[in-house]
């Protein structure tokens, strides 16, 4: 039987982490204290109850926002990283290497889902290019975010 394995960590490198298992409990949760955590509309979530979870890389850091739950994040870039509370670990979709192999199933928080959000999708969409006119810096961005993938090391040293 072939085990899934996802990888993923935060946008600087400093932190990383492996799940292996089944990962089938992804959410978008729209309560106010995740839109906060994640300086978001509303924070996609991939419970990581039943699988191992590991870090790979560096120690996130943690906020106790609640009385029940811990936030994780990294320390260096504040990438939000973790949801930890009683009945488990939640780590952050877009923190996952791929985070289109996790697509969310249920929502929690409704109760402050900002009206908006269910027309997102009805916005015109641009790639990044096509803003060069109003932003000439985006045809010579260099991104300094560490790949989707493990390195051995990171920062590589061609990129200090």
């Amino acid at each position: 039987m072939t085990v899934s394995t996802y990888t993923g960590g935060c946008q600087c490198g400093a932190v990383r982490f492996r799940v292996r298992g089944e990962l089938k409990d992804a959410s978008i949760c729209h309560c106010r204290m995740c839109q906060k955590a994640f300086g978001a509309y509303y924070a996609p979530l991939v419970s990581v109850r039943g699988a191992e979870l590991s870090w790979t890389r560096g120690e996130r850091k943690a906020f106790q926002s609640s009385n029940f739950v811990k936030r994780g994040f990294c320390g260096d870039c504040g990438t939000p990283l973790t949801y930890e509370a009683p009945d488990g670990i939640a780590v952050a979709a877009g923190a996952f290497d791929d985070p289109s192999q996790l697509p969310p199933v249920v929502q929690y928080g409704t109760e402050a889902k900002i009206g908006f959000v269910d027309r997102l999708h009805l916005l015109p969409g641009h790639r990044t290019e096509e803003d060069a006119g109003q932003a000439p810096f985006v045809l010579e961005l260099v991104s300094y975010q560490h790949p989707d993938h493990d390195t051995a090391a990171w920062p590589l040293e061609s990129s200090k």
